[in-house]
């Protein structure tokens, strides 16, 4: 083991900043015209810039994507007594605001071959409501580690029972499904900002749709609900969510080289895919067919026969000052949600158990998809800026701890 002071001194963060170089000239035309409050020329201009990007009409930044998701749930009308479906291997942040307004989870379980929601679990889930009269009131189908779900099955899914849909694009700006950009199928989608994400506003977020109604809505709530009058008079309570005038024209720079962002990030990923293909037990998260990824985090997938716990290989990189971080530890294992159901591919389980009443095609407890990953994958280093020479650190010390496994050694 390596002392502190014999760490390497440039430290690999796993997806840190990565400026364009225009932000300082974006801000200071910014501070020139005085607008440092919340609404300005430079927050105009970045929602229309994204609604570009993005190719949806209707656009409201947020001061972060949590933010942005709580105001979707509310603007679908979620509340106490309400079911929300939602991915079960994803951030907190993409169910707690539903939970926050009185709403139940139900989580859905990953597809082995994207690792987003499974539409054919979905499906299951959304029959099964339906029989027993207790359909959700949304579903949050998470893009995840910059790929899209599959968004055509779902919607359809949803939309067949009247179910609005709810994209959570936090981590997949830049990524594209079926050749558009994400986010387009979704009644609402939420984008992210925040510091680790492909580009940043340092925190913020976004909230985009086709439904113009919705969005005029959720911006109305954002900016404490007041009434159009010309004193301070408020029939509903509202919110202080609106991005700030001078985190926008960050924004707006970093808008402007998103292409040349996920360019870098997908390379990276090749890379990593191309140096590990002789490595037996050792993948990268697979690419769907229907899309194409933006590859915000390169995921590392190690079989079990290999021996080497995930865990081990993070600490092994962080003697040698890189970060790596564990994939999402699924929904329904957290203990928050310990009562909350899980559907997977076999059924219904409730509390970690099988529900006698609410039961899906079997009983029986079967391991999720996502319980897999979880206990199989790690988040590598990603970030845009990383050079060759860094990438090469971390793939030393990988193939010196894979390539010194029993496995290796038969």
């Amino acid at each position: 083991m390596k002392n502190e002071t014999d760490r390497n001194p440039h430290r690999l963060y796993l997806s840190p900043p990565h400026l364009s170089g225009q932000e300082t000239a974006r801000l200071a035309e910014a501070l020139a015209s005085n607008y440092i409050a919340p609404v300005g020329p430079q927050l105009e201009a970045f929602e229309r810039a994204f609604a570009a990007q993005v190719g949806l009409p209707y656009t409201l930044a947020l001061s972060s994507g949590t933010a942005a998701l709580h105001l979707a749930f509310r603007a679908l009308g979620v509340g106490p007594g309400d079911i929300v479906f939602c991915s079960t291997l994803t951030f907190i942040a993409s169910i707690a605001p539903a939970v926050q307004l009185g709403a139940t989870p139900v989580f859905i379980d990953a597809d082995a071959t994207s690792w987003c929601m499974d539409p054919d679990v979905l499906g299951l889930a959304l029959a099964e409501a339906a029989a027993h009269g207790r359909l959700p009131k949304a579903v949050v189908a998470v893009d995840l580690y910059g790929q899209s779900c599959d968004m055509h099955r779902i919607v359809a899914a949803c939309h067949a029972y009247g179910v609005p849909v709810i994209e959570d694009a936090a981590e997949a700006l830049g990524a594209t499904y079926q050749g558009a950009p994400v986010g387009q199928r979704a009644d609402l989608t939420v984008y992210s900002f925040n510091g680790n994400k492909i580009i940043t506003t340092s925190g913020g977020g976004m909230l985009a749709s086709r439904d113009g109604s919705l969005v005029e809505k959720c911006r109305f709530w954002s900016t404490q609900a007041r009434d159009p009058a010309p004193h301070y008079q408020h029939t509903e309570l509202g919110y202080n969510y609106r991005l700030s005038n001078l985190l926008a024209a960050v924004g707006c720079a970093q808008l402007a080289v998103l292409g040349d962002r996920v360019a870098a990030r997908r390379e990276i990923y090749q890379r990593y895919v191309a140096l590990f293909a002789d490595l037996p037990g050792v993948a990268c998260m697979p690419e769907a067919a229907y899309g194409v990824s933006s590859h915000w985090l390169t995921v590392l997938l190690l079989d079990p026969v290999l021996g080497i716990p995930p865990e081990q290989l993070r600490l092994a990189l962080e003697v040698e000052n890189m970060e790596a971080r564990p994939v999402w530890k699924p929904m329904h294992l957290q203990p928050v949600f310990a009562a909350c159901a899980v559907w997977t591919a076999r059924g219904l389980s409730a509390g970690g158990r099988p529900s006698p009443h609410d039961a899906g095609p079997t009983n029986k407890r079967s391991e999720a998809v996502a319980d897999r990953l979880f206990r199989q994958g790690l988040c590598l280093p990603s970030g845009s800026a990383m050079t060759a020479a860094d990438q090469a650190r971390v793939i030393q010390v990988i193939r010196r701890i894979v390539g010194g496994s029993s496995v290796r050694r038969r």
